[in-house]
């Protein structure tokens, strides 16, 4: 019981330092992008690949509303013949920046997941994003590391253990989608 309740404990003072003023800040960046028509992408590896496409659903089918326009969302983590392809033939560090080339646009966002925040393949995609004129968010933890100090708004968890910050990570999805559907309804 005494891991069980150590873990628990461990994730409420995460939670518990969250700062909220960063976490509103991202859902602005997102609701900006809706009310644009702008595209959103979502990109991560291992268990931030994971929240990468349930948050790309939570907003492309979980905020639909009846008369309502819909997000544009993808995760590009979610076609493994490209991501295999990519990372073949080029490199895995490649896998998210050269798929990003030939689908985003200046005003669109980038939303990049990393528990590190010092994934090389997300961090290249993100430097990508910045220079071509895109807007960026970043959820990290571990310090926030290089993701945090390149995206227009940063959300770093406070722990450097990675069961944690992925839970806070979808804890930030599901905070993100009650705000957009309550919102839109």
């Amino acid at each position: 019981m005494e891991r069980i309740e150590k873990y628990i404990t461990h994730l409420q003072d995460v939670i518990n330092k969250l700062n909220l003023e960063d976490v509103r800040k991202s859902i602005d960046v997102i609701m900006e992008a809706y009310h644009a028509n702008k595209q959103i992408f979502v990109i991560g590896n291992g268990g931030s690949a994971s929240t990468a496409s349930h948050l790309a659903c939570d907003l492309g089918k979980g905020t639909s509303v009846e008369g309502k326009k819909r997000f544009r969302v993808i995760s590009l983590t979610d076609n493994v013949a490209t991501m295999t392809a990519w990372s073949n033939d080029v490199s895995y560090e490649d896998v998210f920046v050269e798929q990003l080339k030939n689908l985003v646009n200046a005003g669109d966002v980038v939303i990049g997941i990393s528990a590190s925040g010092n994934s090389e393949n997300v961090i290249l995609a993100m430097e990508y994003a910045v220079n071509t004129g895109c807007r960026t968010v970043g959820w990290s933890g571990f310090g926030g590391g290089r993701l945090a100090k390149i995206c227009n708004v940063s959300v770093v968890v406070d722990s450097n253990e990675y069961g944690p910050v992925e839970d806070v990570h979808l804890v930030l999805n599901h905070i993100l989608h009650a705000w957009i559907r309550e919102e839109l309804i």
